[in-house]
């Protein structure tokens, strides 16, 4: 490590933001593009926009709203709400407001949110409608500090609460906060102008894949200095189109979505709801595109089959077309030399074949692509490499405000998470762990100083609790979470995600969870792919099945079977799954496998399937 040149780097980052918060930030941008666009919401055939003017104006009397309804500097504000305009507007009043803001995961559970609310104290809370409430309903019943409840749908305003507290609708809420502020802007002013770089942006809580959630608080110095570090790692231009569809209870859409957009001026669209991300994808054309790999290998999905749909002719084409591409990406990663002719061939076939197939999913404007959470199955890095598209990993965490490491455009090499941050040190401990030292680190946990103390070390690591390696040019690897690898019976330690990602190769195969810990040899349950595997069932004879009965068909059985197989023999002899069951439905947020941020919960599919995991073992 270069510890000369990572001072340099952090010398250089800190100075850009010194003294600076996010009001500094949106306040600059509002002033100098404050008619450039800044949040658009579709509305029937058409968008909805407001100017980085209106915006900043709106959330000054948000923040006037919440201190005129009793928040207080330093305390949070809840809200759970889809990703739209008012979202972000409630955000940043509460912080205007000198108030912290927490998006709440739409899909915690009511008990979960009972306890968040709980553990941080919440003051308000900003909810979409009934539903909203009615998740609410524990916490309402057990918090005493919570006074204020804002509602976006006024139908969903109580007619006559028992409880004490205040109900109001958001377009009351926000009148009320116009008429304050226009009678007394200088109380939100005051309050704005009073924030630091050290006070707290924003409150996240871990998406809880083992035990409570845990709280984080995280700085605006924390915020801006990873918003630079992004934009200095790729290529966003100036009042760059971005699309926000991401839960914002996730730090990567905070950074994305909410913040990145005020430091360049950008133009943020809405997407409320996940499925609809292809359509909105083909309406807006972002600039680039943030997704964990299985928002990737849905788009796979969806593009495989309309591909298949075209002429044998025009496949023959895009075939060609796609290897010329791969091998331009392939020879370009770090420490590689292209081909003479290769980038003068792959302009060539880019123009002509390829970026039109990208213009159909909406990323012809793409400048990065980015993915991050889990490993990304070598089968979809390669599809999009195909298509002109390189997909770059980077790696971090809540902990440590968003991405630690990145591959850059010209620095990228496959199979790693990229290279430290600018100012970042990364190490790896003697047991593989991989550690991280520097400005974006959290302090610890909220009120968790038994996880806080295991979480950062006298020496200032994070231990992150991730395995790795570094390789001689400064490339880290993740090999897989430091407490999900097995030991098998024999006293091999595994890591799942490796098997996991070699399964998820084929295109039927749409999750899978490696087990085999105290036992003889591995294991694996397996879902379909529900967008893919009708089309495929189709194109085998099999007409009018469901995903549980093609989950029974032996011609479905037959084609996991040489999934498997190929899985394994790309995998080392005591990684080879033994035996392995196909399920008869997707694992899901809703029915609990997986994190709202899509990342599977072992110990929750461990319980659920027992009997299943149990039963390969048998006989």
């Amino acid at each position: 490590m270069d510890v000369e040149r990572t001072l340099r780097e952090r010398a250089a980052v800190e100075a850009e933001i010194e003294g600076r918060t996010l009001v500094d930030w949106l306040r600059s941008t509002a002033e100098e593009d404050g008619d450039a666009p800044a949040l658009s919401d579709r509305a029937g055939d058409g968008w909805t926009t407001l100017t980085w003017a209106q915006y900043r104006a709106a959330a000054l009397e948000a923040a006037a709203a919440f201190a005129g309804a009793g928040v207080r500097p330093g305390e949070v504000v809840a809200l759970m709400l889809p990703n739209r305009s008012e979202h972000l507007i409630a955000d940043m009043g509460a912080v205007h407001a000198g108030a912290v803001p927490f998006t709440v995961y739409a899909t915690f559970a009511p008990e979960q949110v009972a306890f968040v609310a709980q553990d941080c104290g919440v003051r308000a809370v900003v909810l979409e409608g009934a539903d909203e409430l009615e998740r609410w309903g524990p916490a309402l019943e057990r918090s005493e500090t919570l006074h204020t409840v804002v509602l976006m749908d006024p139908e969903a305003v109580p007619d006559a609460p028992k409880d004490g507290r205040r109900y109001v609708s958001w377009a009351d809420f926000t009148a009320d906060g116009a008429r304050l502020h226009a009678a007394d802007p200088g109380r939100v002013e005051a309050r704005a102008a009073a924030l630091t770089p050290e006070d707290n942006a924003t409150l996240l809580y871990t998406s809880g894949t083992t035990g409570d959630p845990k709280g984080v608080f995280e700085t605006h110095h924390q915020v801006l200095y990873q918003c630079v570090i992004t934009l200095r790692a790729n290529a966003t231009p100036r009042r760059a189109v971005t699309l926000s569809y991401l839960p914002m209870a996730h730090i990567a859409e905070r950074v994305l979505s909410a913040y990145l957009p005020i430091r360049v001026a950008g133009h943020l669209y809405f997407c409320p709801d996940l499925p609809r991300l292809g359509e909105f994808l083909g309406l807006v054309r972002p600039h680039g595109l943030f997704g964990v790999p299985r928002v990737w290998e849905k788009l796979q999905s969806g593009l495989t089959a309309a591909l298949a749909a075209a002429p044998e002719e025009q496949r023959a084409a895009i075939e060609e077309a796609s290897q010329v591409a791969r091998a331009y990406l392939e020879q370009g990663q770090y420490g590689r030399e292209r081909d003479p002719g290769l980038a003068e061939r792959f302009a060539r076939v880019d123009a002509e074949v390829l970026a039109p197939i990208r213009a159909l999913i909406g990323l012809d404007r793409a400048e990065y692509c980015i993915t991050a959470a889990a490993p990304m199955p070598e089968e979809t890095l390669r599809f999009f490499s195909g298509l002109g598209l390189l997909i770059r990993d980077v790696y971090g965490m809540t902990e440590n405000c968003g991405a630690v490491t990145v591959n850059r455009p010209d620095a990228y090499r496959f199979g790693s998470v990229g290279v430290p941050s600018e100012g970042m040190e990364v190490s790896v401990a003697d047991d593989g762990e991989i550690l991280v030292r520097g400005p974006i680190n959290v302090s610890g946990y909220h009120e968790r100083p038994g996880d806080t103390a295991a979480l950062v070390d006298e020496e200032g690591w994070l231990h992150t609790g991730d395995v790795g390696r570094i390789d001689e040019d400064g490339f880290v690897y993740v090999v897989d979470r430091k407490k999900e690898l097995f030991i098998t019976s024999g006293g091999e330690n595994i890591a799942p995600a490796s098997i996991e990602s070699r399964l998820k190769e084929h295109p039927l195969i749409g999750q899978a969870l490696a087990y085999g810990d105290r036992r003889p040899y591995p294991v694996a349950l397996l879902t379909l792919d529900a967008e893919v595997a009708p089309g495929w069932a189709r194109a085998h004879g099999i007409e009018g099945a469901d995903l549980a009965e093609l989950a029974q068909h032996p011609v479905v059985l037959e084609e996991v079977a040489r999934a498997v197989e190929a899985a394994n023999a790309g995998l080392a002899q005591v990684q080879k799954v033994k035996r392995w069951r196909l399920l008869s439905t997707e694992w899901s947020v809703e029915s609990e496998e997986l994190t709202p941020s899509l990342k599977l919960k072992r110990r929750v599919v461990h319980r659920k399937f027992a009997d299943a995991i149990d039963g390969l073992y048998d006989g």
